[in-house]
Formats: structure tokens, sequence, C-alpha cells
């Protein structure tokens, strides 16, 4: 048997991998008389992960069925060949002669366009086997459902269609309990939709893994600023007043910022919050630089005005 391909050059995307759900189960077993038509021949359509293992190995026996979990979630964008190393000796030492390390198991070996695109070995938890087909699939020009349903459901966010973004997120964070842009994206839409008690208990129902995500953070901060802000608001007047009196004021200033946040005015929040930080930096415990820090929690590390305010407090911070 002779493979025909050089396992040294790696694949780069030429046309994209189908994205329709598969007749088959995209999952199978192999050997060496089929290695050329189900994982050559076959990554010229999808990319094709090979999973080399052994009855024996026993991260095989946690590494394989989280494979399959993973690329079975795939819906056809990616297949997993399984090969048992000691029924296919022929092939792992002609593999291993072209330079593939297969002297341990378990090894995966990615390919795409018939060229070795990557590989790992051992047993990987399942989050860094989902970032290792998104990498795949990316060099293939595709990318996992989960990650078109976030892309779908973040451009219905910016288009103000919150019921039909949470939808999505929540579609997402079913499939993947432990995904935080999803379950962020759930509670962030019920925000919006005026449901921020249901908000509050999504975020409270973060597995512990994502509890600390800043995506997470940032909507339990932004869920926060809301419920301050509206009590800002209502003594919006006598904030001013009180700072007018006395510039001093800081614990004004920072009331005075969390209402004007609450109104959407985030250029001025940051710019009353920067005023108090260089009257009084130290003032409550650095309290007026650490509300600032909230608001960029909450806005996004992205946001005009987070970047903005990030400048301004950078230029005072280390004038």
């Amino acid at each position: 048997m002779e493979i025909n391909f050089d396992p040294n050059r790696t694949a780069t995307g030429a046309a994209s991998p189908s994205g329709m759900a598969p007749a088959v189960d995209p999952v199978k077993d192999s050997d060496q008389k089929s290695f050329m038509a189900d994982v050559i021949n076959a990554s010229r359509e999808v990319p094709v992960l090979v999973d080399f293992w052994a009855t024996w190995c026993g991260p095989c026996k946690t590494l394989t069925p989280t494979l399959e979990k993973v690329v079975r979630a795939a819906q056809g964008r990616v297949r997993l060949v399984k090969i048992d190393i000691d029924q296919n000796r022929a092939l792992v030492q002609q593999l291993s002669q072209m330079g593939l390390p297969l002297q341990s198991v378990p090894t995966v070996v990615a390919f795409w366009q018939g060229q070795i695109a990557d590989l790992f070995q051992g047993a990987l938890p399942e989050g860094d086997i989902k970032k290792f087909i998104e990498q795949i699939l990316k060099v293939a020009g595709g990318q996992l459902p989960s990650a078109e349903l976030l892309t779908e459901a973040k451009t219905a966010v910016e288009e103000g269609d919150f019921q039909g973004a949470l939808e999505l997120f929540g579609t997402v964070a079913q499939a993947e309990p432990e995904n935080p842009e999803a379950l962020a994206g759930v509670a962030r839409c019920l925000m919006m939709l005026g449901e921020e008690d249901q908000a509050l208990a999504v975020l409270d129902s973060a597995p512990a893994k994502i509890k600390d995500h800043a995506a997470v953070s940032a909507v339990r901060s932004a869920l926060e600023l809301a419920v301050e802000g509206r009590r800002a608001r209502e003594r919006f007047a006598e904030y001013e007043a009180r700072v007018a009196a006395d510039p001093d004021d800081h614990a004004a200033r920072i009331d005075l910022a969390i209402a004007l946040n609450a109104a959407d005015e985030r250029a001025a929040a940051t710019d009353v919050l920067i005023e108090a930080v260089k009257r009084d930096r130290a003032w409550n415990e650095e309290a007026a630089r650490k509300q600032l820090l909230k608001f960029f929690e909450a806005w996004g590390m992205t946001d005009p005005a987070t970047l903005a305010g990030r400048r301004k407090l950078s230029t005072l911070l280390f004038r």
C-alpha cells in the first residue's frame, strides 16, 4: 500500500467543506486497506480526524467518546476515523516512517485536502478538542454550528432583535452548557427584554468553570449597573447640584456617573469619573477608578467608549 501525500506539508484552505448534515454517521472505524478512501480522499471534501488508539490505552477510553461527541455535534462539517494501531501495524509503520509520531497513543491527526493540517497527543478535555476542531475548520473555510449560531445571535443583537438573539443563544447554551458566550448572551438578552430577575438566575446557574469568565462577569456588571442606574437617575439633579456646590464631593460624582451611564451617556460618565480620579485617586480605596473599570467591563473591552476611557485613564495615571 502506498499513500501519496507529504506529511510535512500543511494543508491550506482551498474549497470550503460542506456544511450539510451527514446522511450517515460521521464517525467510523477504518483500517490500512481503507485508509486512502476513508481519510485521504474523504479529506478533500471535509476535514477528517484520525484517532489512533489501542485497546490497552487508558487515556484512549476517555478521549475517543469525547471526540465522537464533538464530531457528531459538528453535523457533518468534520469526520472522525478510528484506527486501532495493533490491528494496523503496517499502516502505523509507514506513517511513522513518513514523520508522524505514532509511538504513543492516543494521537489524533487532522487531514484536509489530502494533507496533514494539525495533530495532538494525549486525552484533551472537551473544550480543547472543540478549539482544535475550530482551528481545522477555519483552515478549511468553515466553522462549528455553534459558532455560526453565535454569529447570527450577535448580528440579531446589533439589529435590536433581542428575542431572536435569545433563541439563538439559548440553542447553543442548551447544547453546550459550559459555553460562556452563549450563557452570557442569554442573560444579556433577558436583561434587554426587561427580565432582569431571570437574567440574574441564568448567571447564578452558570457552571463553576465559567462563572468568572469575562463574558459572564460583564453581564453581571451590566445588571448591577442597571439597578444602580435607575436609583441614580431619580436623583440626577441632586447629584449635579452637590458636585456643583462641592467639586470634591466624590460620592456624588460617582453617583452622577452611574446616572449618566444609565442614560447611555458613556463618554460623560467616563469624564465625571476621570475628574474624580484626577482630584483624589485614593479616595475611598480608589472608588472612582474601580467604578470606571466596572463600566468598562459592562460595556465590553472593545466598545469605543471603553477604548476611549482606557486611554484617558492611562494618560492620567501614567503621566
